[in-house]
């Protein structure tokens, strides 16, 4: 195994779920309060892109949200571990991320939006979910352990640098590389250009109006979610799913298709043990594209191009 193999191999954290599966709960809750202020504020995109969190280099952001003339964000910092609230007018609050339940959490965090001018009215109860308790009535979700969400963010962090590099092939629409807090998954994804059947909707506690939008046009989707396997579980899905999807063939070959969730699944943990982690990975995100763009007919040569292409005017 090469130097640089080593060191990309030791980037990728281990992290089983049943380790922090509680944590992971309450900081589902926390993201979705958070999500849930930047959708009061940020203007509709398509397939609600505006509501989603990113990565950063200390933990997960709402990016710059427009308020009024400025502009505020809020940063999970996994880090030092404070929910960080800035405004473009230099107002800065800071919230504890310690074991406390999501009413305590929701009701400091509603508070110091106020403190620095931000008024901000949300649907206070979770999506996607079952049961969804009200934030403001949730003791339930109050554990915080700091090593495993510094962790967790450390597998975002890999995961997004090699989506981040998937993604950069496609010229066709294709949204950000990008947190979705009502699943908690990060998320890439690439879109033919046509139209799509009007999605059934179905998602626990979230209008079908919602699933309609996100699922608007015909893509090929990928990402990684905290659920799903021992460590988590790397993913990939098209919709609508184009006939033959599930039988071409991807790599690796610990690859599998989940016909109860319709989706290529591979296991983070096949991943972090790979020789080549990075190179694993690119392949299941080419492979599961292929099979979309392929079995559904996309015009590739009108969507895809070469990342490297500017090195010729070099």
């Amino acid at each position: 195994m090469t130097q640089r193999s080593t060191h990309t191999r030791e980037a990728w954290p281990r992290l089983r779920t049943a380790d922090w599966a509680e944590t992971r709960d309450t900081l589902h809750m926390w993201t979705q309060i958070v999500g849930k202020v930047r959708l009061a504020h940020a203007p509709l995109m398509n397939h609600w892109w505006q509501v989603t969190l990113y990565v950063s280099p200390r933990g997960l952001t709402t990016s710059a949200v427009p308020y009024g003339s400025g502009a505020f964000d809020i940063e999970f910092d996994f880090i030092d571990h404070q929910l960080r609230i800035r405004t473009s007018d230099g107002a800065v609050r800071t919230v504890a991320l310690e074991p406390k339940p999501v009413a305590r959490f929701y009701a400091e965090t509603m508070r110091a939006l106020d403190e620095v001018g931000i008024e901000t009215r949300i649907q206070a109860h979770p999506n996607e979910v079952e049961p969804a308790i009200p934030f403001a009535e949730d003791d339930r979700h109050a554990s915080y352990d700091a090593t495993a969400a510094r962790l967790f963010w450390r597998q975002l962090l890999q995961a997004h640098r090699v989506m981040g590099d998937f993604r950069s092939g496609f010229i066709g629409k294709v949204s950000p590389v990008h947190y979705f807090w009502g699943a908690m998954d990060l998320a890439c994804t690439r879109f033919s250009g046509h139209p799509a059947p009007r999605h059934p909707g179905g998602a626990p506690n979230c209008g079908d109006w919602v699933m309609v939008e996100g699922y608007s046009r015909e893509l090929s989707s990928c990402g990684f979610w905290p659920g799903g396997g021992e460590e988590g579980a790397f993913y990939a899905y098209a919709y609508p799913e184009p006939e033959g999807f599930a039988d071409y063939p991807v790599a690796p070959a610990d690859a599998l298709y989940s016909g109860e969730n319709g989706q290529f699944i591979l296991a983070y943990e096949d991943v972090r043990t790979a020789d080549d982690p990075d190179g694993v990975l690119s392949a299941f995100l080419r492979t599961t594209y292929e099979a979309a763009a392929e079995r559904g007919g996309w015009d590739r040569s009108m969507l895809e191009t070469d990342p490297h292409r500017w090195q010729d005017f070099q």
